[in-house]
């Protein structure tokens, strides 16, 4: 299997230096939505690819995809509520694969509905998919990457972990939940010199088939909050992450703004939202009563990266393209500012000449 080249900045820092042999990459929720597209840009790096979810089909689909992309691959049913599973799963990656250098903790899932109508069941299976599966991931990450003394986790977290929205109390709780354990985490790590690393790449609205499969009681047809992007975009700056020192990365306008906003003008946020949030995460079409949600099962069938919602959907993302290079674009306004003082100064010096002969 042929290696590519990496695709990293020259005027980024590299987590770990090149290596003779593949790297290995666990992402959970791996075989559908931003999971999928982060295995297969992995995959076209070179990383030998783990991918853990709940649809044995989808698992099989998703492995047979990535070996086509000539990357190894192994497909580990695997419920990341469940933390023993979750440890059963990295044992089995190491003996198959090697050892873990990456472990991309994606998985998650929620219920659309106004909080009053939540049940306890449902808040708290939310809770152990979305906070409590990252949890788990860290941990059996830990366990290995503290003791070899290398690794990377990457948490892709979102918007709506600093900045919650109505009809997602349990899904935005628990995106604030796993923000305050990776911040703890990454101080203790710091504390104590440790050379593994974690990092968060918070996303904006992205076109997955999650919408398709999530606990709704909306009257229409669950979406994205507009704008949306592909998951390909999300893909890129995972894998970004897990090959650079970056605390953090916002991919998306939207993502920006939220953030950036709910920490001035959160009042106006808690307005703005209570006038558009309910009707800007659906569309004028009714859903099937009938129609099966992956809160407790995966949904069958096979699946792909995208959504039903591919023509409203951006390929890129200018602002993450600047976030990625900034310090090359830092580089080059610094050239242009100083090209610019050397011109003023060459101005200044040509006419003090002129005055001078005068």
């Amino acid at each position: 299997m042929g290696v590519a080249n990496s695709p990293l900045h020259p005027l980024e820092e590299p987590v770990t230096a090149a290596r003779t042999k593949p790297r290995v990459v666990v992402v959970t929720g791996g075989s559908a939505g931003v999971g999928r597209a982060a295995a297969a840009a992995f995959a076209r790096q070179g990383f030998m690819v783990a991918v853990l979810a709940r649809g044995h089909d989808r698992l099989k689909d998703t492995c047979t995809g990535l070996e086509a992309l000539g990357a190894r691959c192994i497909g580990v049913a695997t419920d990341v509520a469940d933390a023993e599973a979750v440890e059963a799963a990295a044992s089995r990656v190491e003996m198959e694969l090697g050892p873990i250098d990456v472990w991309v903790n994606n998985a998650m899932t929620s219920v659309l509905s106004l909080t009053h109508q939540l049940t306890a069941d449902e808040v708290r299976r939310v809770t152990e998919v979305t906070y409590l599966g990252s949890v788990n991931g860290i941990l059996s990450a830990l366990r290995r990457m503290r003791a070899r003394g290398s690794g990377t986790i990457v948490q892709v977290g979102s918007a709506l972990a600093y900045r919650a929205i109505p009809l997602q109390a349990s899904y935005c709780g628990s995106k604030f939940a796993i923000r305050g354990f990776t911040d703890a985490l990454r101080t203790e790590l710091l504390a104590e010199s440790s050379p593994v690393t974690i990092t968060s790449v918070h996303l904006s609205a992205f076109n997955t088939p999650q919408f398709e499969w999530v606990r709704t009681r909306l009257a229409g047809h669950p979406q994205p909050v507009p704008p949306i992007y592909q998951p390909e975009v999300a893909a890129r700056a995972i894998l970004w992450a897990a090959t650079h020192r970056r605390r953090e990365i916002w991919v998306g306008g939207p993502a920006v703004a939220t953030i950036m906003a709910n920490s001035v003008i959160p009042g106006l946020l808690d307005r703005y939202l209570a006038r558009t949030g309910i009707d800007s995460q659906q569309i004028d079409e009714p859903v099937d009563p009938g129609r099966p949600d992956n809160l407790w099962d995966p949904v069958a069938g096979h699946s792909s990266a995208h959504g039903r919602f591919d023509d409203r959907s951006r390929h890129r993302s200018w602002q993450l393209q600047a976030s990625l290079h900034r310090r090359w674009l830092a580089g080059a306004a610094s050239l242009v500012t100083l090209s610019r003082v050397a011109a003023r100064r060459r101005l200044a010096h040509d006419a003090s000449g002129r005055s001078g002969q005068a």
